[in-house]
């Protein structure tokens, strides 16, 4: 049986797949159907990475923020501390 090489090829495969089933989809390209499901579920994995990646992202960009935030509340206590320890002298 000749086997599809690109990603590209895959993917379309796939989407054809989809259409028709995976049992035909698999004759009609002179694939093994077993070659079509490796491939989605390939292709799931990655799109679950690309989310999770995604999610880590907002996640790391969240706590920036927050750190920022953080960071300005202590100067302000620090200044606040600094001030009322030189009046106290």
């Amino acid at each position: 049986m000749d086997h599809y090489c690109t990603v590209r090829d895959s993917s379309e495969a796939l989407k054809f797949a989809e259409r028709i089933g995976v049992a035909a989809a698999a004759r009609e390209l002179s694939l093994y159907e077993s070659q079509l499901y490796n491939w989605r579920s390939k292709q799931q994995h990655q799109q679950t990475s690309s989310e999770r990646e995604l999610e880590m992202a907002i996640e790391i960009a969240r706590l920036k923020r927050q750190l920022a935030e953080r960071d300005e509340e202590l100067a302000i206590l620090q200044k606040a501390a600094t001030y009322f320890a030189h009046r106290l002298k």
